[in-house]
């Protein structure tokens, strides 16, 4: 089952030895902070990191940012000592990277139950490796705890000896398969990240790409490319105008025991229903952060 609509347009990874960065990010429009322990910082920084981390979740004053904490991955010396300091750290789920197991996001459940983990604190999983997406299924049926599956589309590529293409081609097929697993099981799915920050055009264009597939939003490098996401993944005024003349026109036809209503020459059934209710709720919850959804 679907959980409650959250808004999750932009992801912005965070560098967790960054204190500037993680300070100024208390500021910025983007739904989600990931502050990030794993590929964002250097080895020797790694303990640093995480103290710093653990910091500034408690000093607070991030407001209305969803806080997931990215770990360092399953065998690396940081992994174990990560989810303990994760489990009771105050932000709101803990991202694990490189996901190619039901297996590993088990273990990363009971470490972080047995670290004392609230029930509330979600589990991320990164789908970024060829076998992680062939497993993408299994690990989305993982555990309870998880709420959200992400692309890492550079790594993917990577490992897929391809070229990343200005259509992406390459890596449409997992991005396809990864959200028939996570809407499967109600979870949200985010794309990967645009790596040319000065791209502007491109980064629009890969944001429509994006929502057209079906993604929630967009995990992003750069704050300057929060904006955009934000303007993609927000329903359109005429969106909402649309959703809104299907709920009252199935609601009255409802009301005279008629299961089906034609809305401007096209048939409306429950399932177009649904995905209205869907719209208006997402843009309500966006409206709720003081911002303007239509």
């Amino acid at each position: 089952m679907d959980r409650a609509v959250r808004p999750r347009r932009s992801a912005l990874y965070m560098p967790g030895s960054n204190a500037r960065a993680l300070d100024k990010a208390r500021g910025l429009p983007a739904d989600v902070l990931i502050l990030d322990l794993e590929d964002a910082v250097a080895p020797e920084a790694k303990e640093a990191a995480r103290a710093l981390v653990l910091a500034e979740l408690a000093r607070g004053g991030y407001g209305h940012h969803e806080l997931v904490l990215r770990v360092n991955g399953a065998g690396t010396p940081w992994h174990d000592a990560d989810l303990v300091a994760a489990a009771r750290a105050g932000a709101h789920a803990v991202c694990l990277p490189k996901v190619e197991s039901a297996a590993q996001v088990q273990a990363a459940d009971r470490a972080l139950a047995a670290a004392g983990a609230p029930a509330p604190l979600d589990l991320w999983c990164m789908i970024e490796t060829p076998l992680g997406v062939l497993r993408a299924a299994e690990i989305a049926a993982a555990s309870p705890r998880l709420a959200c599956l992400v692309a890492g589309t550079s790594d993917l590529t990577k490992d897929l000896h391809a070229q990343a293409t200005p259509g992406r081609q390459e890596v449409l097929p997992a991005l396809a398969w990864m959200l028939l697993a996570a809407r499967a099981h109600g979870l949200s799915a985010l794309d990967g990240v645009h790596l040319d920050i000065a791209d502007d055009g491109g980064l629009e264009l890969a944001c429509l790409q994006g929502r057209e597939l079906g993604f929630d939003g967009k995990t992003l490098i750069h704050p300057r490319t929060i904006e955009a996401a934000n303007r993609a993944f927000s329903p359109t005024p005429a969106e909402l105008e649309q959703a809104r003349r299907v709920t009252a026109a199935h609601a009255q036809a409802a009301a005279q025991g008629q299961g089906v209503v034609v809305v401007d020459g096209r048939l409306v059934e429950g399932l177009h229903v649904a995905a209205a209710a869907r719209l208006l709720a997402l843009a309500a919850a966006i409206a709720a952060r003081g911002e303007a959804a239509a």
